[in-house]
């Protein structure tokens, strides 16, 4: 994944997310059926095939077969889309499996992971002024958005080291600042994601000492969707799903077609066809469903969502009542489950990304 904050902007922000959670309309309100949906996204590589997909008659296509209408709209603020999402704005929302657990399920908001879309492998980086490996960092100011998948990061590329999050001081800095920031010769050290990693590492000096492709699969890039209103909307699935790995295999081509696709994702994206082209490099997209089914129920999703879990409970992101790790519940494939089985929140469900793979839509 990326994108955006791509992933949080702060104690703050997330404080309020939860608390605008409590404002959800009640369930029985969000269960009715319905035809006209919003899914929020902000600017990504791996999430630029839904806005492509509106643009290109495929979002219609797939809305037209299930009597539905279903409008992608663009939140410029990452963390803003999942705000809005938590409050009952929007459906469904492009997000990352940190933000999911940590914002809409830990606020009581039960959410469905119905796309595993791809894992960051590289998007997201630490990067060093005059060090040549994470030793480099110990002691530093290390600018990031705290609380957020770079944080997790940062943590997870300390633990390799044998440093702990004691060991650097963070500051908070927005994904819509960090570039700028770090183009100061005073700013040493960083936690990015692209597409601002690949500016960054454009001053010099500095080097990516640790990326996410130092821990495959750990950073992944979601669509989630309102548990009660999949329930009572299914057909919502099953168009997402047929959007997605139509345009996954559009994307995928390498022909002119294919070309003209991922040039267009860079012009949504803001960026040119040869930047996206780098960013896609460093993002591990499933464009087969199958794949994104069987990584969806490997047992290694448990694994890297305990890591989640842990990390995010360490760092007080359950809210104050959270007494445990286990205070937010997950379910997996295969009846597998994390934390308490009365309070599920985040669901992996690969139901409709199966139903893809059986060409079942």
């Amino acid at each position: 994944m990326l994108h955006q904050l791509r992933r949080a902007a702060g104690f703050l922000l997330i404080a309020c997310a939860l608390a605008v959670a409590a404002c959800t309309p009640a369930e029985d309100e969000a269960a009715k059926p319905k035809t006209e949906f919003a899914v929020g996204w902000s600017i990504y590589a791996g999430w630029m095939p839904w806005p492509y997909a509106e643009q290109a008659g495929i979002v219609k296509k797939w809305g037209d077969k299930y009597g539905i209408t279903i409008k992608f709209v663009q939140v410029n603020d990452y963390i803003e889309s999942v705000n809005q999402y938590t409050a009952g704005k929007l459906d469904g929302v492009t997000v990352a499996n940190m933000d999911a657990l940590t914002i809409p399920a830990a606020g009581g908001k039960d959410t469905s992971a119905i796309i595993l879309g791809d894992y960051s492998n590289g998007n997201d980086a630490v990067l060093l002024k005059g060090a040549d490996g994470v030793a480099g960092i110990k002691g530093r100011q290390v600018y990031l958005a705290e609380l957020s998948v770079s944080h997790y990061l940062l943590a997870r590329a300390l633990e390799t080291s044998g440093m702990k999050l004691t060991d650097v001081k963070t500051v908070n800095t927005s994904d819509a600042d960090i570039a700028a920031a770090f183009a100061s010769p005073d700013v040493t050290a960083a936690v990015a994601w692209n597409p601002q990693v690949t500016t960054m590492k454009g001053v010099a000096g500095t080097k990516a000492v640790f990326t996410s492709a130092d821990i495959p699969g750990e950073i992944l890039d979601l669509l989630v969707v309102d548990t009660a209103t999949l329930k009572a909307n299914p057909n919502l699935g099953k168009a997402l799903a047929g959007i997605w790995y139509e345009t996954m295999t559009l994307m995928a081509r390498q022909d002119a077609e294919g070309a003209a696709a991922r040039a267009a994702m860079a012009k949504l994206a803001g960026t040119t066809p040869e930047a996206f082209e780098g960013q896609l490099a460093t993002t591990f997209l499933y464009t087969d469903a199958k794949a994104a089914v069987a990584a969806m129920s490997e047992g290694s999703l448990v694994t890297t969502m305990t890591r989640v879990r842990d990390f995010s409970f360490a760092q007080g992101l359950f809210g104050q009542g959270a007494r445990s790790a286990d205070a937010v519940g997950m379910s997996f494939p295969g009846g597998k489950t994390l934390g308490d089985t009365n309070n599920i929140t985040l669901r992996f469900d690969p139901t409709f990304m199966q139903m893809a793979a059986d060409g079942a839509l």
